[in-house]
């Protein structure tokens, strides 16, 4: 026996799906048609801009409110740029220059050309302090360590999007500043009291939802003074007595990927996650990046069979269900008004660069770029001075793997300009720079979260707050290698 047409069309309301490939299958649109919520646009998606306006043409055909979701956060993290690098520089150094007026002409800039391409919310801005400088997941994304500073920024973010018409969607609540692992592979734990979380984390959830942010985005993490042993997504705890009332967030609740070990290992799947999430309060399920129509439907037996089964109140699958509507509504509703000043990027990214020490007459360095992983998050992005050098040499290398002495060697008596990202954290980074700069001249390019890490003898510390092209471009102009 089938479904109930009426329970599956609610069931698929609060879902944002996805699709592999840079036009729709048949199956992504009739889902549409058939009252999926939307899709979300990962970078195996976009080919260029005219392909992304197509396919976004392709899914309204499907159902003109259509949300058309997006991870485009500027800095590391773009799926517009992702054979490029981003042209604009993210949260972090956004932070460092400490304008809320740039960071909401960079929002507005990077909303109105998500408009322009029919993207009607973007999964931005990352508004979590981070306070702990070895977190693997957020780092740059964030605004900076001070809860204030990150409050400020979060608000000016989210009006700057939201000018342009494009819902804003903060994230990741209850705040994810402060892990040492990434939920995209375990389940973080935040071991701190509801009075910590006000003081240091939720200040930004609270100046988003004053900015009228549309959405929030909920975390995959533990925190045992309000979740018990299970993720916030899956908290009535979290997402009611405190998102809502509490905090006064009248919006749309979203989850992060369900695909993610955070919540999919916590609850047993994906299907099962998704019972979790709407019982807790969640409206639109993000299922993640690995998505067809098999999946999709599996998920959706396992919501009307929990409503069937009485897991779930069907009022409260209506009341998601509604509140996705209601995104959607807004996002037809509003209009992009923004215009973008010619290089605001690459301008807003110069005036990020922090100097320690002497970069002048650095003449033709060897350039030595270090290795770094990605997260899934961040995803295989180009970074680094290399597309900006005058024809300069540089070498790749992983830290561990070369010997300083190769590098002195092939530097010939030459400057040395070392470029990593979180080099700190990164194994061996740290002990290869202290090796070069006991040995030759040696200045360090911090792309990543720099933290209170400062290596010993080297001539100077160049820290960016991120690796986009913007952030890259600005890097060299300093260094005088353009």
């Amino acid at each position: 026996m089938g479904l109930d047409p009426g329970l599956r069309r609610l069931a698929l309301g609060t879902l944002l799906a996805a699709y592999p490939g840079p036009v729709p299958p048949d199956w992504a649109v009739d889902l549409v048609a058939d009252g999926l919520a939307g899709h979300t646009l990962f970078g195996t998606n976009v080919h260029g801009p005219a392909q992304v306006a197509a396919s976004t043409a392709a899914l309204r055909a499907g159902r003109a409110d259509v949300l058309v979701a997006i991870d485009e956060e500027g800095g590391d993290v773009t799926r517009l740029a992702h054979a490029t690098g981003s042209p604009y520089p993210g949260n972090a150094a956004l932070g460092a220059v400490d304008d809320t007026t740039l960071t909401r002409q960079v929002y507005a800039a990077i909303g109105a050309e998500l408009a322009a391409l029919g993207v009607t919310v973007d999964l931005a801005p990352t508004v979590d302090v981070n306070t702990a400088d070895e977190n693997p997941v957020i780092g740059t994304r964030s605004f900076g360590a001070d809860p204030a500073r990150v409050a400020a920024h979060s608000a000016a973010a989210v009006e700057g999007l939201q000018s342009t018409g494009v819902a804003a969607c903060a994230k990741h609540f209850p705040g994810h500043g402060a892990t040492v692992a990434d939920s995209h592979h375990e389940l973080p734990t935040v071991d701190a009291s509801p009075t910590v979380l006000r003081e240091r984390d939720l200040p930004p959830f609270a100046a988003v939802v004053s900015a009228g942010v549309r959405a929030i985005m909920t975390a995959h993490i533990r925190v045992p003074a309000l979740t018990g042993d299970g993720p916030a997504t899956f908290s009535r705890a979290v997402l009611v007595d405190l998102l809502r009332r509490e905090y006064g967030f009248t919006g749309t609740v979203i989850t992060d990927a369900l695909e993610m070990k955070g919540a999919a290992l916590a609850a047993g799947g994906v299907g099962p996650a998704a019972v979790l999430a709407l019982g807790a309060g969640a409206d639109l399920l993000c299922v993640g990046a690995k998505v067809d129509a098999a999946l999709v439907e599996q998920v959706v037996a396992e919501i009307v069979t929990a409503i069937g089964d009485g897991r779930l109140d069907r009022a409260r699958v209506e009341e998601a269900a509604g509140r996705a509507a209601a995104l959607a509504a807004w996002t037809r509703a509003a209009g992009p008004t923004a215009t973008t000043p010619a290089d605001l990027g690459y301008a807003a990214a110069r005036r990020a660069v922090r100097v320690e020490g002497d970069v002048t007459g650095l003449g033709r360095p060897l350039v030595v770029q270090v290795h770094a992983a990605s997260t899934i998050a961040e995803g295989r992005v180009p970074w680094g001075l290399g597309p900006h050098l005058a024809e300069l040499e540089e070498v790749r290398v992983v830290a561990g793997e070369i010997e300083p002495a190769e590098l002195g060697r092939l530097a010939a008596g030459r400057p040395i300009v070392l470029v990593g990202r979180h080099l700190h954290r990164s194994p061996g980074s740290a002990a290869l720079v202290d090796a070069l700069a006991a040995a030759y001249p040696v200045t360090v390019v911090e792309m990543g979260w720099p933290g209170g890490w400062r290596p010993a003898g080297v001539r100077a510390f160049v820290t960016t707050f991120g690796a986009s092209h913007a952030n890259g471009r600005a890097a060299a102009e300093v260094l005088g290698l353009v």
